[in-house]
C-alpha cells in the first residue's frame, strides 16, 4: 500500500442507519454513511455504452464535466437532445446521445464562464454501485481525465480521500488486461 489507505466497498443488507451503529460512525440527523472514494477513480456511463473511462474527483467544482466533441442538438419524439462524440479509455471513439435537462452558464477552469448542455446519466463503480449524476458537456481534451466529478455527484454518497487514487480498483483488476491508453 502506498502512503493511504485501502479500501474496498462491500455489498450490505442492512440499512445504512443500522450499518452506522454498528461500525460506531457518527450520525446526525438525515446523514448517511459514506464510501471513500480516491482522487482519481475509472467509472462506467452504462446509459452512454462507456465501459471505462478515467475520472478526477474534484470537491473545488459543483458540476461534473464530461469530454465532448461535434456536439450537435437534435429533436427526438418532442425532446430536446444532443449527440455527441466522446472517448473510452481504450481509445476508443464513442458516440453517444442523451435528452438536455437544461442548459447553463459554467466557468471552466480558467475562470471563463460558458453556456454547457447538461445532461443526466448514470455512473457505475468497478463494484457496481450506480448512481445518478449531472454532467456538463465540454471539450475537455487538454484534461488528463475526460471525466470531472464535482461536487453535486459526490454528496451524498461519498467522501473523498485526496492522498489516494483508484480505490475502487486498478485497470488489470477491472479489465483483467493491461490496457495502454491511445493518444
Amino acid at each position: 500500500m502506498q502512503g493511504g489507505y485501502q479500501s474496498t466497498p462491500e455489498r450490505v443488507s442492512q440499512s445504512s442507519g443500522e450499518l452506522a451503529s454498528d461500525l460506531g460512525l457518527p450520525v446526525r440527523g438525515r446523514m448517511q454513511p459514506k464510501i471513500l472514494i480516491g482522487r482519481r477513480e475509472w467509472l462506467a456511463l452504462p446509459d452512454l455504452n462507456i465501459d471505462i473511462i478515467s475520472a478526477k474527483v474534484d470537491t473545488g467544482a459543483y458540476t461534473s464535466s464530461l469530454h465532448a466533441e461535434r456536439i450537435e442538438l437534435f429533436s427526438k419524439d418532442g425532446i430536446d437532445c444532443v449527440s455527441f462524440l466522446t472517448h473510452s479509455h481504450h481509445g476508443q471513439e464513442v458516440s453517444c446521445e442523451a435528452p438536455i435537462v437544461h442548459r447553463k452558464k459554467i466557468k471552466s477552469s480558467t475562470g471563463k464562464g460558458r453556456m454547457r448542455y447538461i445532461i443526466r446519466t448514470t455512473a457505475r463503480t468497478v463494484d457496481g454501485l450506480e448512481w445518478g449524476v449531472l454532467l456538463s458537456l465540454a471539450n475537455r481534451s487538454e484534461m488528463k481525465c475526460p471525466l470531472l466529478l464535482g461536487r453535486r455527484a459526490l454528496s451524498g454518497y461519498f467522501v473523498v480521500d485526496t492522498q489516494a487514487s483508484h480505490l475502487f480498483g486498478n485497470i488489470t483488476q477491472i479489465t483483467g488486461k493491461t490496457h495502454h491508453k491511445r493518444k
